[in-house]
């Protein structure tokens, strides 16, 4: 798959999760705008609701007073002052019924009942009987209404709202409408003062306070208000959209995965360009030293060539140095399969670098020479006992030393460096350092990478597979020490290693 459909695809799929990611989120904030929407209007409802029992509690008390007044008149004089009289006149003028009315009852007299022939007759006195008693009620109601508006905000607050009696309402109210949350109220007047309030009410960290004035009909500057608020409402709101929560975790799941799925698929696109690259590299280290064999042989069927023995050995010579590089090559490829096997077996024994350090240095000072360099080491650690496999760690030092060589400048000599020395009591730290090309800082975080190769320009410019270093931060890794690289680019390159030591 090219990179450029791979790069498609994650910018299609980041859009769709963007996009499912938004929809949930306005459908969220809908729901919690419909909700507190909705307890607002249950609370407004159910407090309004508290008011009007209150008014009619009021005018059951002024009604109750009033009669109680009239019942105590009535007991103190046999015929009330509030008395009334109405006459029932037929139009020749006799009086037919007198209508008496007090606070305890209305009485109908015939007078002159023989007038009384048809039922029209009965029926219109009748009307004048329910007429006598309706202006009875009215105006007894009428007082009372008087007494409510002139007397009823002259009343205390806790006599006409009793803290306990509010209390109560509310609760029946929230009850009725399907609220069943802990709220914390108080009583106000116009200036903020409290007459009375629950104990856990607090107006300074009081939130969506609901506010109600208790008496509409009192004066501006005698009115008390309901101040009402919920400390869970949050809580409350917010457990409507519990389900939503499923929602979420599943989208983050799929967005894991996808993160996952694009990260692997761009890995081992990366692999794939890697593995590519090592194929032609390694065509191109097997075709140079076979084609010089080839040649060699070839030679070696000329019958004049078998005839010079100068000629003989410089050919024998080619065939044994090329069989050798093939040799050499052969080993890298066979310790990549090295790095692919998680238990691979290794000899471990106590080793002392220094020795393992200076053989390799032996090995290479004469083909570093060959180039113009120089190498030199500072063997300082007074303990260089480690537990690694011999042969591997060499190989590792082998790595270093060859990298060195092959990524030199070509206008300067070569100066390569070996230096040991102890780091506290249980460590020795080997430096390599070169006055090489350097490495870009890109690409420090990369060279210890399967097939990783820093380019100069010319893929086939350095030999190579890109097995070296990845080689050798497998094996230190499993020696259980460290390995890590400092390098300017232009100014060269210094590879530090630190080793567990023996005791």
């Amino acid at each position: 798959m090219k990179k450029s459909t791979i790069w498609l695809l994650t910018i299609i799929m980041a859009f769709s999760f963007l996009g499912l990611l938004f929809v949930q989120i306005m459908y969220m904030e809908n729901i919690i705008k419909m909700r507190n929407e909705q307890f607002s209007e249950i609370v407004k409802r159910s407090i309004y609701g508290v008011t009007l029992t209150l008014e009619m509690d009021e005018t059951k008390y002024f009604l109750e007073q009033d009669l109680n007044n009239i019942e105590a008149s009535v007991l103190g004089n046999r015929k009330s002052t509030k008395e009334f009289e109405y006459s029932v006149v037929s139009p020749d003028g006799t009086l037919n019924y007198k209508i008496q009315g007090n606070w305890e009852s209305v009485k109908v007299e015939p007078r002159n009942e023989s007038n009384l022939t048809d039922l029209s007759d009965r029926y219109k006195n009748m009307q004048e009987t329910l007429k006598g008693q309706y202006l009875y009620q009215k105006g007894l109601l009428n007082e009372v209404i008087l007494n409510i508006l002139s007397k009823s905000s002259d009343r205390p607050i806790y006599e006409r709202a009793d803290s306990s009696l509010v209390n109560e309402y509310l609760k029946d109210e929230f009850e009725n409408n399907g609220i069943n949350l802990a709220y914390e109220f108080a009583v106000v007047d116009r200036n903020g003062h409290s007459f009375y309030k629950t104990k856990g009410y607090n107006q300074e960290t009081a939130q969506d306070v609901y506010s109600q004035v208790l008496f509409p009909n009192d004066p501006v500057n005698k009115m008390v208000y309901l101040k009402l608020y919920f400390p869970k409402k949050s809580d409350y709101i917010f457990s409507s959209i519990r389900f939503m929560i499923p929602s979420f975790a599943f989208t983050f799941i799929l967005l894991v995965v996808f993160l996952f799925t694009i990260i692997v698929a761009f890995r081992q696109k990366k692999l794939s360009e890697m593995k590519n690259d090592f194929i032609n590299n390694m065509t191109h280290e097997f075709k140079t030293p076979i084609s010089t064999i080839s040649l060699a042989a070839q030679m070696l069927n000329d019958d004049s060539v078998r005839k010079s023995p100068s000629m003989l050995q410089h050919i024998c010579g080619v065939i044994n140095d090329e069989t050798k590089r093939l040799r050499f090559q052969v080993e890298k490829v066979l310790q990549m399969s090295l790095l692919d096997k998680q238990n691979a077996t290794l000899r471990l024994q106590e080793v002392d670098a220094h020795i393992v350090i200076s053989n390799v240095i032996h090995t290479h000072k004469i083909k570093i020479e060959k180039y113009g360099g120089v190498i030199t080491s500072e063997l300082n650690a007074e303990d260089s006992i480690v537990n690694v496999d011999e042969m591997h760690f060499t190989n590792v030092i082998f790595n270093l030393l060859d990298n060195a060589l092959k990524y030199r400048k070509e206008d300067i000599p070569l100066k390569l460096c070996i230096s040991t020395r102890n780091v506290g009591v249980d460590k020795i730290e080997i430096v390599i350092s070169d006055n090489g090309i350097g490495i870009k800082k890109e690409d420090i975080k990369k060279i210890f990478e399967k097939f990783y190769r820093v380019s100069t320009g010319n893929r086939h410019d350095v030999k190579g597979f890109g097995l070296g270093l990845a080689y050798v931060h497998k094996l230190i890794t499993q020696f259980k020490g460290s390995i890590h690289v400092e390098s300017e680019l232009n100014v060269g390159s210094k590879f530090v290693i630190l080793l567990p030591l023996i005791k």
